[in-house]
């Protein structure tokens, strides 16, 4: 069987200035280039993978899927979900409270990368990834899915009416905040929403972006740097 490896970043071990200090791997927040193509090459070291054979996404919070061959210098264009079957290919999503979600059928060999906010969420971006992971062979009793350091329902206050659309598109991501305040977790949304899909193997991390200063966080600290979520085939 495939062995499938995942990881997830924090803020430290980079080279970018405050305040995407120091381990900022998105392109998009206002970072010095030159740093940012500096963390994602010795992101790519650390795993042992060369450059190119880490591919980044243009994410745009929508429910688009894309089917990603093999290494590429570029970042994939206008898409919030990457699926593969090609082992060596680490596919990443990149987040600051928004959920990163890894998905992986080691027996049939595909995986796939998830950028999970509120909007793409409740567009049902994860259904579509599993709908694609599916048409390439994927089994859905054999998908284990993680779920990673996301904003938790306890710190992520929105308006009322805002929870109430998000439930009716996403049940069960509707709660209190730690204040008693109108909330969301997407975790649990999500979780629902592939249980009741057929997925039962879902593992969340649990760290809050916002709560866990080690992690970056676009609601506590904006503007601020991203970590990645990686997940690839051996």
């Amino acid at each position: 069987m495939t062995v499938i490896r995942r990881v997830t970043t924090t803020r430290a071990g980079g080279v970018s200035a405050p305040p995407f200090d120091t381990f900022n791997l998105g392109d998009h927040v206002g970072d010095d280039p030159k740093a940012v193509a500096a963390n994602r090459k010795r992101l790519a070291a650390a795993i042992g993978l060369a450059e190119d054979h880490v591919v980044w996404m243009n994410q745009t919070h929508s429910d688009h899927v894309a089917v990603v061959d093999g290494p590429r210098a570029d970042a994939v264009d206008d898409t919030d979900a990457l699926v593969t079957t090609e082992r060596g290919l680490a596919l990443a999503v990149v987040t600051a409270d928004c959920v990163p979600v890894l998905m992986s059928d080691a027996r049939a060999g595909v995986v796939a990368a998830v950028h999970a906010g509120r909007v793409g969420a409740a567009d049902g971006v994860v259904l579509r990834t599993l709908e694609t992971m599916l048409a390439n062979g994927a089994h859905t009793h054999d998908i284990t899915v993680l779920l990673g350091p996301a904003v938790s329902g306890a710190n992520y206050e929105v308006p009322a009416q805002m929870a109430a659309d998000v439930e009716a598109r996403l049940p069960g991501s509707r709660t209190r905040t730690a204040k008693g305040t109108p909330g969301l977790d997407l975790r649990a949304g999500i979780a629902r929403q592939l249980i009741d899909a057929g997925v039962n193997a879902i593992d969340a991390d649990p760290r809050c972006t916002v709560a866990d200063t080690k992690l970056f966080s676009h609601r506590r600290d904006a503007p601020t740097g991203r970590l990645a979520c990686l997940v690839w085939m051996e």
